[in-house]
């Protein structure tokens, strides 16, 4: 029996009995820090071309009964627009959660045609919770079986993301084993996202999020009506594997299910920039408040890094844009050694105009560190040395960054950054967000998900 049949048959077999309560927990963890993430891509630039898009080449509104919600404009549409704008707007701010192991975001494609699934379909919250959790699941082991070697040029999240957004769709929609394979099938013949848009500034990685969520509903929703896919999509020989990956490990697929949780191995951002920066911002910080340092004070500073870190950050020397400086590791340091920390207003005021921080944004370096890329990607270890003016060497390491499950947010923190995130651009209020908070802690209760927000 091949890996993606076997995957197939355990999501088909899930049920919510035989998962553990904190799994579930986390699960309405990830909603809430997702939910966030999504009302805070209000009202820009790249959401509001394909809200345009999307009215243009489909209805605006839906009204057939069918209709999802659109979050940070508050109108409707069909399921896979609903999707598409949802997911493309989780993943503008860089906060939506990531998983150290697969280097995959998987909130930004799961949640998103989840919700527009179970609004138009009448799902229930338990339906919701279980479905999250097999994207999870599933998404996650897809993100480690492809290996390192994928994610130097295929940005993860949206090619396992596409197989991760059909595999939760398809378990709200409780296709069987069969259904499930032709599912995956579709959705890994979709399956893209590369790296080159790191180089011009370009609005790509949204339009990853934005593809993998619709096309993953897509291939759900087609695949319950008939419509057959490959059925070793992942690892036969024309596969996924064979055409994007060197040191893909089919057993990966399959690690402990049922018995590892993987979603509750998922970090939760804490700096307001690529995942690759967090280890480095957090030892600088760490180091400028321990050794009392002044930015003045630092002649230069080394972030000794992983090779991915180097690969995906490597190309943004002088960042165009405030997107684009999120995957700057001088920008993010110097945000951190001038101003304390990254967080969006620091980027919003200062990544790219600010004099103090664009000059010391030229006196950071990445090396490469023997230890931290063999800890690659199971750990993610942060390592700065600072050279300051007066020729002394100071040093800091973190081993477990703000985020990771072993420094993990708490109830309350994780709860604040989802209202500031709603409010960053006024897309839901407090008030607003901290009742829709309390409804997502008691989701199963729930017979039918409607909309989260006023029309």
């Amino acid at each position: 029996m091949s890996e993606t049949r076997t995957l197939a048959e355990f999501v088909v077999g899930l049920k919510l009995a035989d998962i553990p309560p904190n799994v579930i927990d986390d699960a309405k963890r990830l909603f809430i820090d997702w939910l966030g993430s999504a009302l805070a891509g209000r009202d820009s630039r790249q959401v509001g071309i394909l809200e345009a898009w999307a009215a243009a080449m489909g209805p605006s509104s839906d009204n057939s009964g069918n209709a999802s919600e659109i979050l940070p404009s508050r109108k409707t549409s069909t399921p896979y627009f609903a999707a598409l704008i949802n997911a493309a707007a989780s993943h503008v701010v860089e906060q939506d959660d990531v998983h150290n192991g697969s280097v995959f975001h998987p909130g930004t494609v799961i949640f998103p045609p989840l919700l527009a699934a179970a609004q138009a379909e009448g799902a229930s919250g338990a339906d919701l919770l279980l479905a999250v959790i097999a994207g999870y699941e599933a998404g996650i082991r897809i993100g480690e079986f492809l290996g390192r070697s994928h994610y130097r040029v295929f940005h993860t999240t949206g090619t396992a993301g596409t197989l991760a957004a059909a595999i939760a769709v398809a378990k709200l929609y409780r296709l069987d084993v069969d259904q499930t394979v032709h599912a995956l099938g579709s959705a890994g013949t979709q399956a893209a996202g590369l790296w080159e848009f790191l180089r011009d500034a370009a609005d790509s990685k949204q339009l990853h999020t934005a593809k993998a969520a619709a096309d993953g509903l897509m291939s759900a929703w087609i695949a319950r009506a008939g419509f057959t896919g490959a059925q070793r999509i992942l690892e036969g020989v024309q596969g996924m594997a064979a055409g994007m990956s060197s040191d893909a490990n089919p057993a990966k697929l399959i690690d402990r299910l049922g018995q590892r949780w993987a979603i509750t191995e998922t970090s939760y951002k804490w700096h307001a920039s690529c995942r690759h920066t967090h280890p480095a911002a957090d030892a600088l910080q760490q180091l400028m408040h321990n050794e009392s340092i002044l930015p003045g004070e630092i002649k230069a500073v080394t972030a000794r890094v992983h090779q991915a870190a180097i690969d995906v950050l490597g190309p943004v020397t002088n960042p165009a844009t405030i997107h684009q400086a999120k995957f700057s590791m001088g920008t993010v340091l110097a945000l951190i050694a001038v101003h304390g920390q990254a967080g969006l207003m620091e980027f919003e005021r200062h990544a790219l105009s600010d004099a103090e921080v664009i000059a010391l944004r030229g006196r950071v370096a990445m090396v490469l560190d023997e230890e931290v890329n063999t800890a690659y990607p199971a750990r993610w270890i942060g390592k700065v040395e600072v050279t300051t003016m007066d020729g002394h060497r100071h040093s800091a390491r973190v081993d477990v960054p703000k985020g990771d499950p072993g420094n993990t947010l708490s109830r309350s923190e994780l709860e604040d950054k989802a209202v500031f995130l709603a409010g960053f651009r006024a897309a839901a209020s407090a008030a607003e967000m901290r009742a829709l908070i309390k409804r997502i802690w008691r989701i199963e209760e729930e017979s039918r998900i409607g909309f989260l927000l006023p029309m």
